[in-house]
């Protein structure tokens, strides 16, 4: 299986069971889904074979998306737990992952008609 794949499968299963009917993948849900939820966003794979091994890089997304913007500190214990979970990924199937980096940013969103307030991870996973 594909590196990005493997992880993005053993991320969406582990957050499922985290946060029971509040994660999304692929699309983000519709208007009336309730907050808050995690969005499993997009992904980047950067990959090197040497001497028949492949080796490299994903980059994960990953949304926490609330409709009180006061609720900060639920936001951030939500990212807190998806980094825990993240942390604690260190083999699937076909791939050993090391955490290399975290961003994490809590900002203001108003792309819809209401404040939203969005936590968002990037997660950079080695692999080998």
């Amino acid at each position: 299986m594909d590196p990005q794949q493997e992880l993005f499968t053993a991320l969406l299963l582990q957050l499922k069971e985290a946060f029971p009917g509040k994660v999304y993948d692929g699309f983000l849900p519709p208007e009336d889904t309730p907050y808050p939820f995690v969005y499993l966003a997009d992904s980047q794979l950067i990959d090197t074979e040497m001497k028949g091994a492949v080796t490299g890089t994903v980059y994960q997304t990953i949304d926490v998306w609330h409709s009180t913007p006061e609720k900060r500190g639920t936001v951030s214990a939500m990212l807190l737990q998806i980094k825990g979970i993240c942390r604690k990924l260190e083999h699937t199937d076909n791939f050993a992952w090391l955490i290399h980096n975290i961003e994490q940013r809590i900002l203001p969103d108003t792309s819809t008609g209401k404040p939203l307030l969005r936590g968002r991870l990037e997660v950079e996973f080695k692999f080998s």
